[in-house]
């Protein structure tokens, strides 16, 4: 389990200049599998997403001397940086061949890699798609659990569902970042259940001011800088 505390005054996610910036840059990778005939819900590949950085973070092989620690260390030292792109067919099978861990959800499949340079994806990765994530919710999806952690997305943003699903695995590691020792514990041994679901617009001022982890996106890609993207509300920190 990582033990390794990041206070949130330090979270990579505020758009000004800092000394991350200075720092080696890196892009932790995941790969939605988007199969034509079968594409997967969207709120589930969210919810796929942000469950594939929390196993990502909670692997031993991410943390003390594990075999991407360093990675891990180095990537969480500068910007905190996800990329989603979409693989079918023979891209899926090489990514699968990559070292890395696949999480699936309801019918969802996510893989996601250790970090790699910002300029320096392994070739089979690079070539993949970064458009064409858009998705659909195919049935109606039903309320969020109360009692499990919920993501909150801002419900004034129109995002693609790749940049979502980042959005979303950023709002986790804040999570994960704020929570216990312990607590961390019992929600990776309970398979890190939670949600994703966009909040009532009279709701989300309340989030946003609620001092709950709230993700601040960079503007890289799709929306402006500082925009507020999700809250994570997680029950351990309400």
């Amino acid at each position: 389990m990582n033990n390794d505390r990041v206070p949130v005054a330090d979270s990579p996610f505020r758009h000004e200049s800092s000394a991350r910036d200075a720092a080696p840059q890196f892009v932790l990778p995941l790969v939605a599998r988007i199969e034509r005939a079968t594409p997967p819900a969207r709120t589930d590949a969210l919810a796929t997403a942000a469950r594939a950085v929390l196993t990502m973070l909670a692997d031993e092989r991410s943390t003390g001397e594990g075999e991407w620690a360093r990675v891990m260390r180095d990537w969480q030292d500068a910007r905190i940086r996800k990329v989603v792109r979409r693989a079918r067919g023979a891209e899926w099978r090489r990514a699968e061949a990559l070292d890395g861990i696949t999480v699936t959800g309801t019918s969802a499949e996510v893989r996601v890699f250790p970090p790699v340079p910002l300029d320096g994806w392994p070739k089979d990765l690079a070539r993949l798609q970064v458009s064409g994530t858009d998705l659909d919710d195919p049935e109606p999806v039903p309320p969020a659990d109360p009692t499990a952690p919920v993501l909150w997305l801002n419900p004034d943003l129109d995002m693609s569902a790749g940049k979502a699903m980042a959005q979303a695995g950023h709002a986790a590691q804040l999570a994960w970042w704020e929570l216990t020792d312990k607590d961390r514990t019992a929600w990776h041994d309970a398979g890190f259940p939670l949600s994703v679901r966009p909040a009532a617009p009279s709701h989300w001022p309340a989030l946003i001011t609620s001092g709950l982890p709230l993700v601040r996106d960079a503007g890289f890609t799709e929306i402006a800088p500082g925009s507020s993207t999700v809250v994570a509300d997680h029950p351990a920190l309400r």
